[in-house]
């Protein structure tokens, strides 16, 4: 099956010759030379990544980032930005976005090839890249498997204002927070679990357990009480004394961002759910 490509790059010699290398290579590609062109493709035409050069015409590709995360259809697509500058921060601000890569004009096309090989690798991945848990459709098959099975429980946690910690204090401390709270979890069902017992981790903000063990209660309130826990240091000291943390740049009015807080939602056989969907409703997981 062939992947599709979606290239977004304003200047056409450099377009037409991607094109050809790429078909070449086994692709199928879709051009873009524009922020708006390359958010009415991908409603159009979904593909499987997206090589997006920052400068463009009307407006630039952190923005045409930005409007892929907010829509749930595009949000998780792939994206590899393409730029003239090399500044560190210029880099970051990609990578905040969501970006799984960065490279900088000019490109060896040989490495950019590795690199979209490997990014569309990485995106097919049935792992979450992060926590390496069972990613999403791994805990949609499981949960199907699940309705078929008597005496299940199911645990779906998750944690809100994420996307604000990572807004303020980056991609490496929202990574180490969703690490921790994979290992609390895994913990808790070596403890207190059973050896039929699944925990994945299917959205960015969400981690589902299924459970066959009669200790319930016991292990919600265990994994309730470590993630509080937990959560808490990964705030600053003096954020943590305060009991918010107040955000704002230069020449804004700063505000008080409550910490992250966790939603623990659960279904059992006993509600006699017989569909996917439903489950899915009833857990209150992101589709």
């Amino acid at each position: 099956m062939k992947h599709t490509l979606l290239i977004v790059e304003d200047d056409t010699d450099t377009s037409e010759m991607l094109r050809v290398y790429f078909e070449a290579q086994g692709y199928n590609v879709i051009l873009a030379a524009t922020g708006r062109e390359t958010l009415e493709q991908c409603q159009v035409n979904l593909p499987d990544l997206i090589l997006l050069d920052v400068r463009l015409p009307d407006f630039d590709g952190f923005e045409v980032g930005k409007r892929l995360q907010e829509d749930l259809r595009t949000s998780r697509l792939p994206v590899i930005f393409v730029t003239e500058r090399r500044e560190r921060d210029y880099r970051i601000a990609g990578l905040k976005l969501g970006a799984i890569d960065y490279i900088t004009k000019p490109f060896d096309i040989q490495e950019l090839r590795l690199r979209v090989r490997n990014a569309l690798r990485r995106a097919g991945s049935q792992n979450n890249p992060v926590t390496s848990l069972p990613g999403e459709k791994l805990t949609a098959n499981r949960l199907e498997l699940t309705l078929e099975k008597n005496d299940w429980h199911i645990f779906s946690i998750t944690l809100v204002g994420l996307s604000k910690f990572n807004e303020i204090y980056g991609f490496v401390a929202r990574d180490d927070v969703l690490r921790a709270v994979a290992l609390i979890l895994t913990s808790a069902i070596d403890e207190l679990g059973t050896m039929d017992d699944f925990v994945g981790h299917p959205t960015e903000t969400q981690f589902v357990i299924i459970t066959y063990t009669n200790k319930l209660a016991q292990l919600h309130d265990h994994i309730k009480s470590r993630l509080e826990q937990a959560i808490i240091y990964f705030y600053p000291i003096h954020d943590r004394e305060a009991g918010y943390v107040l955000h704002g740049g230069p020449g804004r009015q700063r505000e008080k961002v409550p910490f992250m807080e966790l939603s623990i939602n659960s279904v059992a056989h006993t509600d006699n759910i017989q569909h996917i969907n439903k489950l899915i409703n009833a857990l209150n997981l992101s589709p």
